[in-house]
């Protein structure tokens, strides 16, 4: 990366940084992930969202590793209803391999690096389990289910600064031990603890459509439709599809986000939380995009936006001052508290007319929907106030207005005060649409 690319991209992540610090974290880390060579760039990049006042609970899971061992020692695994039924002997090729999994991740985590603290890793009885029992006939034996999550405890140890390390096998109030499907173990603490997000990983980057391509935003519906698709081609154990029952289920719960990615792909967390767009597929009960009436908590982020175009040309400059007197007139595109797209409303109602003015769009979605979308926002916001005449001055984008329904219009078809105050040596071009002609 070049520094000028550096510099940029630290500049971007900033209200990322701010957005989650002090947020809770579940990461889920299955056993395909922890055995990817890419795994300990990703115990860095975890230790460096540590370093930035996130709180972490990493839930791991070992079945990758746990098959490896029953075939090594000639044993058979059996599921019913998807789920491992877990005899004596299982058990013991269980905690062997979670056990050495534990201290691996705890030990890859609690690596010192130069000028660096030495992070504290707790893992301790933070859950109970006990028995799922017979279903259908099939005793599950030592496969259990949750009973108990010692949410206090987890939360005193956050607030301490530590990473809390959660595995599979858990204890029951009579001692025994139960093997309990890691998911469900992740979808639970992330619940109760009320985490912010819920991250997984997988071999592709997100789940992907027909074409192969990164599905960035998913609703519950649609991520049961994939889940759906995965149990049909009896793919319930992939990666994808534990992550999508778990994220289905937390986010129905009230966990804002969830966010699946690849971790063959070297830094895909790091882009998928400190980037505007991500890289992998985010889940969440609502679109990651808001469209809305700016505030006075807006301003810095519109004057960010609106001052390279100003300094181009290309928009009229506008005071802070300015803009504070103004705000209410804007509808903006917030992506992530982030703000990607502007436009103004200035109504003149003694005319029935209005303008869209100032209308931005960040570079990176230019050659998105973003402007038809602020578009219809302006005209609907116009027709509710009785306007029945929208129009606009510009200089560089006459064509787009045009194929969208505004004509050429001259500085006369103006509203009265807004003629008087043409700016003639400016020479923008007068488009007007009929809100009434172009009605919905």
């Amino acid at each position: 990366m070049r520094s000028t690319e550096l510099v940029q991209w630290f500049r971007q992540s900033t209200p990322y940084v701010n957005m989650h610090r002090g947020k809770t974290f579940v990461i889920m880390l299955d056993g395909d992930t922890i055995a990817s060579e890419n795994f300990i760039n990703i115990i860095s990049d975890i230790r460096l969202l540590h370093s930035l006042g996130i709180k972490l609970i990493i839930v791991f899971g070992a079945r990758f590793q746990i098959n490896e061992l029953l075939l090594k020692n000639h044993i058979q695994p059996v599921y019913h209803k998807n789920i491992r039924v877990t005899d004596p002997r299982t058990l013991e090729l269980v905690k062997q391999a979670a056990g050495r999994l534990n201290y691996d991740i705890m030990s890859r985590l609690s690596m010192r690096l130069p000028h660096s603290p030495l992070l504290n890793v707790v893992s301790s009885n933070f859950i109970l389990a006990q028995p799922i029992g017979v279903d259908d006939g099939v005793d599950y034996m030592l496969s259990g289910k949750l009973r108990r999550i010692e949410v206090e405890n987890i939360k005193k140890q956050l607030e301490n600064d530590a990473i809390v390390l959660i595995g599979p096998v858990a204890p029951s109030v009579t001692g025994e031990s139960f093997n309990l499907p890691f998911e469900e173990v992740a979808t639970q603490v992330a619940i109760k603890l009320k985490a912010e997000k819920l991250i997984g990983f997988s071999n592709t980057q997100g789940i992907l459509d027909k074409n192969g391509v990164s599905i960035s935003d998913l609703l519950p519906q649609e991520a049961a439709d994939y889940l759906q698709q995965f149990i049909e081609r009896d793919q319930y154990h992939s990666s994808q599809a534990r992550f999508l029952q778990a994220a289905i289920d937390v986010c129905r719960a009230g966990v804002h986000r969830s966010h699946l990615l690849s971790y063959e792909e070297d830094g895909s967390l790091l882009q998928e939380l400190f980037t505007r767009d991500g890289v992998g597929t985010q889940l969440s009960m609502e679109n990651s995009e808001d469209i809305r009436i700016a505030t006075a908590r807006d301003i810095p982020s519109l004057l960010e936006l609106i001052h390279p175009l100003e300094q181009q040309g290309v928009l009229v400059k506008r005071s802070r001052e300015q803009l504070e007197m103004d705000i209410e007139k804007y509808t903006i595109i917030d992506r992530d508290g982030v703000i990607i797209a502007c436009a103004a409303l200035n109504v003149y109602e003694a005319e029935k007319m209005a303008e869209m003015a100032c209308v931005a769009v960040h570079p990176d979605y230019r050659s998105s929907s973003r402007g038809d979308i602020l578009l219809t926002e302006i005209q609907k916001r116009a027709r509710n106030l009785g306007i029945e005449k929208l129009f606009v001055l510009t200089t560089r984008t006459v064509h787009w207005f045009q194929e969208r329904g505004f004509r050429m219009a001259n500085v006369e078809d103006l509203p009265k005060d807004k003629r008087e105050h043409y700016n003639y040596q400016r020479r923008s071009k007068i488009l007007i649409q009929d809100l009434q002609e172009s009605g919905e």
